[in-house]
């Protein structure tokens, strides 16, 4: 009589979290500091204290961190910031940086 044997493979599997991405914008002297609060609290979902927070840092050294992301979503806020910024007729940046 034969007998079978049955060998289990073992996998293994690693799982490695998606890079992450910051977003900045960048200060110039066009933009207005109204628009860059609005642009921080509708794209970017900051309180009204925060995203005035933000706009200072922005204004003081030249470019401040909205947040971190995905890069598709990092990607897509870029975009958002500068459809916004030229349907409004203001030259404001912003850029994504690997983190």
């Amino acid at each position: 009589m034969a007998t079978r044997v049955d060998l289990e493979q073992e996998t293994i599997v690693e799982i490695r979290y998606p890079k992450k991405y910051k977003v900045y914008l960048l200060n110039d002297d066009y933009t207005s500091m109204d628009f860059v609060v609005d642009i921080l609290i509708s794209i970017f979902h900051k309180s009204l204290s925060d995203a005035q927070q933000t706009m200072l840092e922005i204004h003081k050294k030249n470019r401040g961190l909205c947040g971190i992301y995905t890069h598709e979503i990092a990607e897509t806020k870029v975009m958002q910031v500068h459809k916004k910024a030229k349907e409004s007729g203001f030259p404001l940046k912003a850029v994504m940086e690997e983190e």
